[in-house]
């Protein structure tokens, strides 16, 4: 495997952090306009759409024959069908904050599950950066004030197994990556995610006899740039970065990246909502930033080259 494609398969990583941490913003300005289910509606009508256009006009092709389309559709059951619906359900008993600070153990529950399932092994170091990413978020969150209310244990679960979801889509992504192309993958799971939640909202709305409401929203402009920052940005270019990154780094590798869309939403936060940057921010990320770097740079060789020296000397 070529130094380029590594090279670029890390920029993707962080692209994709970049990109997510923005989103919480656009996500919070879009649901004060519509329910979540229509958000989720319009955000993968745009995403589908536009990924439609070079396929349509032959720039991208995509090759399904004698493939096993089956494992991508359970990929799409994981993600985004299975994470979103969990996730805006268990947001329904819990706190963001209580989300955020699940979300970060997800690089954990990657790591066990890419060592069961695709037999990636890390090293003691890499545990440990990895560990020191998840303690960065953390401290963020507990030094804001957050906790997590046990008494609240329907949200908590609902958002747990929402991270097992996303952990086991960076695991199943990886394996599947090695017979269908990041285009096709991406295709055939925004395809499935956008008619699947139409279908659900369409039919919610009908049953209800507010079919206007679905399409009301639309008449405001910020909500359109906010679903299509959420479609076109936070949906397509994160699920093409990903499964770019994935098809060129190991999941326990590139998960840990997540983490950093913690630091991104900070500063989007105080660039965009005027809020204050405190000193605790400033830590928490520095200790994010190097179980990132310590768990995509100390691995198998660097501990080799360590413990060379070590008898050298």
């Amino acid at each position: 495997m070529n130094s380029s494609g590594i090279k670029l398969a890390y920029l993707c990583a962080v692209l994709n952090a970049l990109i997510i941490g923005f989103s919480f913003v656009f996500t919070k300005i879009a649901l004060e306009f519509a329910e979540p289910l229509d958000t989720l509606t319009f955000r993968f009508a745009a995403s589908f759409a536009v990924i439609s256009i070079p396929v349509l006009l032959g720039r991208v092709r995509l090759n399904y024959r004698r493939k096993k389309l089956h494992k991508v559709l359970l990929l799409a059951i994981l993600y985004p069908l299975g994470f979103f619906t969990l996730q805006s359900y268990g947001l329904k008993y819990a706190t963001s904050s209580e989300g955020g600070i699940l979300f970060a153990f997800t690089p954990i529950l990657t790591v066990l599950l890419a060592f069961l399932f695709l037999k990636e092994t890390t090293t003691l170091l890499q545990k440990l950066s990895i560990c020191l990413s998840v303690s960065g978020v953390l401290f963020i969150f507990i030094m804001k004030g957050s906790r997590i209310d046990w008494s609240n244990m329907t949200g908590i679960i609902l958002l747990f197994l929402s991270c097992l979801i996303m952990a086991g889509y960076n695991v199943l992504a990886r394996r599947l990556l090695k017979s269908f192309s990041p285009a096709e993958m991406t295709y055939f799971i925004l395809g499935i995610a956008f008619l699947s939640f139409l279908s659900v909202s369409l039919t919610g709305h009908a049953a209800a006899g507010t079919i206007d409401q679905l399409f009301s929203p639309l008449a405001s402009g910020t909500f359109i740039v906010s679903i299509l920052y959420l479609g076109i940005m936070s949906t397509l270019v994160t699920a093409l970065s990903s499964n770019f990154a994935l098809s060129r780094i190991e999941a326990s590798k590139m998960s840990v990246f997540s983490n950093l869309s913690t630091i991104v939403s900070i500063i989007a936060g105080a660039l965009l909502l005027g809020e204050e940057v405190r000193m605790y921010h400033i830590i928490g990320s520095a200790l994010i930033i190097a179980g990132v770097m310590g768990t995509n740079l100390l691995g198998n060789k660097w501990e080799e080259q360590v413990l060379h020296r070590a008898k050298a000397g």
